[in-house]
């Protein structure tokens, strides 16, 4: 087959010379996708980035990368962004940062297939059109990114990205945040991308990815790549004890909660027959529900069904079409808090995040001494606190947005796919974590994702918002 991609002993290292990825080698074939699993951290999205040519200032990278016998580790920075969009393209993990928040995302995207694929206007439009119907965004090309559901928005991005059909694709956690459906359609889609003749790497945590691409999988752990082999192969049988270990935390083998919650009178929150709809789609109509300390509320409904709008409403910030939500009296309004699914919108990426962290103790007259134990439970290495927000996983950013919610005490935590960045091992474990810190400071937690056997194990009762609620 043909090599696509050749890559010799790549490694990220930090300007203090420690090593985030030890040498890796690997070739990228024509037609037969490459897919890497691993532990939130382990270095999947760094060895991506080094592969670009974006890795944040502070990080180097070294090794040969060859496509048609050029090194593009040495090739001046000009010269390798010419190749972004046309030689080869990366669908980022973070859709917030690759779209641009003050422009319509049809435009993104029509821009895309006129400027870099060259298309004449007319031809671009209708490349653009047929991109949001095959996505599912046929209603969204006049909005803006901000007015998208995370999972609306990491199609759009997918759609930017492709528009200049480059030949080699690097996705980073294209599926993140959507629903099985929308998971399988991007799935064909990239597969649809690669062809015969296209390289396709893709970084994933989610396993039916794997098993849908199928081709070649590496499994990666703090920097290493652990085994590799044939998809067919290594994820029925993996000989590392790491690759058993992520096989078993798939969410499909976790057991169902059987555990009867009984509240006490102590609600935290009350929706009396509220009704909300947006763009003219009714998301739920005359719903009442009741929040209780201590309690877990799952939610789950397919992306852009209203999962994290009836969230926003129990917070107050947004308001509903009819009824009204209260909350119990005398309690501080910081104390209702959002764990938010793009945790890279909710931290300022200019701060180490310790400096952040210290700033919230300051500012809410918070003692640091619950920092380090909270940081120990949620897995956080004590030195990732001199790094910012962007030199971080999504994973481990995530684990920081739970870990800052916890520090100011609340009653009501609406968490938004707070595990959707996350390996399986790390998702069951930051679950449970999360789940049992609920219950014990006696927090409401309103659990959002689009993993029905997630919501089966985390939650006392479910909501399913696959439909418009009634009553």
């Amino acid at each position: 087959m043909k090599a696509i991609m050749e890559v010799h002993d790549l490694s990220v290292t930090t300007s203090e010379g420690a090593t985030l990825v030890w040498p890796i080698s690997f070739t990228l074939e024509a037609g037969v996708p490459l897919t890497l699993l691993g532990e939130t951290g382990s270095g999947k999205s760094l060895l991506a980035q080094a592969l670009m040519g974006n890795l944040p200032p502070a990080l180097n990278a070294s090794g040969r990368v060859i496509i048609d016998g050029e090194n593009l580790l040495e090739m001046p920075p000009q010269q390798r962004r010419r190749w972004w969009g046309r030689r080869m393209t990366m669908l980022p993990q973070e859709p917030w940062h690759a779209l641009d928040p003050t422009m319509r995302v049809g435009a993104q995207i029509n821009e895309g297939h006129r400027l870099v694929a060259g298309l004449e206007p007319a031809a671009a439009r209708h490349a653009m059109y047929d991109d949001l119907e095959g996505l599912g965004l046929a209603d969204s090309e006049f909005k803006l990114p901000a007015q998208l559901s995370g999972g609306m928005a990491q199609r759009a991005a997918f759609a930017a990205a492709r528009a200049g059909n480059a030949p080699i694709v690097i996705a980073d956690e294209p599926t993140k945040g959507l629903d099985s459906a929308r998971r399988d359609d991007v799935v064909r889609l990239l597969a649809q991308a690669l062809g015969s003749n296209g390289g396709l790497l893709t970084i994933t945590h989610d396993i039916a990815v794997a098993e849908q691409l199928g081709g070649t999988v590496m499994i990666m752990r703090r920097g290493e790549c652990l085994e590799s082999g044939s998809a067919e192969t290594l994820l029925k049988a993996p000989q590392s004890a790491y690759g058993q270990q992520l096989m078993a935390a798939n969410p499909q083998h976790w057991l169902a909660r059987h555990q009867h919650f009984n509240p006490a009178d102590d609600t935290v929150l009350q929706a009396r027959s509220v009704s909300l709809s947006r763009g003219g789609k009714s998301l739920f109509d005359n719903l009442t529900l009741n929040l209780y300390r201590g309690e877990v509320l799952g939610i789950n409904g397919a992306s852009g069904s209203g999962k994290s709008s009836l969230g926003d409403l129990l917070l107050g910030l947004v308001k509903p079409d009819a009824g009204k939500v209260e909350r119990a009296p005398g309690i501080a309004s910081t104390r209702f808090l959002k764990l938010y699914q793009d945790p890279p919108a909710a931290f300022s990426p200019f701060w180490s995040l310790g400096t952040l962290l210290h700033d919230l103790c300051r500012l809410h007259k918070l003692s640091w001494d619950s920092v380090p134990p909270l940081m120990e439970r949620l897995g956080l290495a004590p030195d990732l606190l001199e790094r910012r927000s962007d030199s971080i996983s999504g994973g481990e950013l995530q684990r920081f947005s739970i870990l800052r919610a916890l520090l100011l005490e609340p009653v009501f935590l609406f968490a938004d796919e707070p595990t959707s960045r996350l390996d399986p091992i790390t998702q069951q474990q930051t679950l449970e974590l999360l789940v049992e810190l609920a219950r014990e400071r006696h927090c409401a937690l309103l659990l959002v994702s689009h993993d029905k056997a997630l919501i089966d194990h985390a939650c006392d009762r479910q909501l399913s918002l696959e439909a418009p609620i009634r009553g």
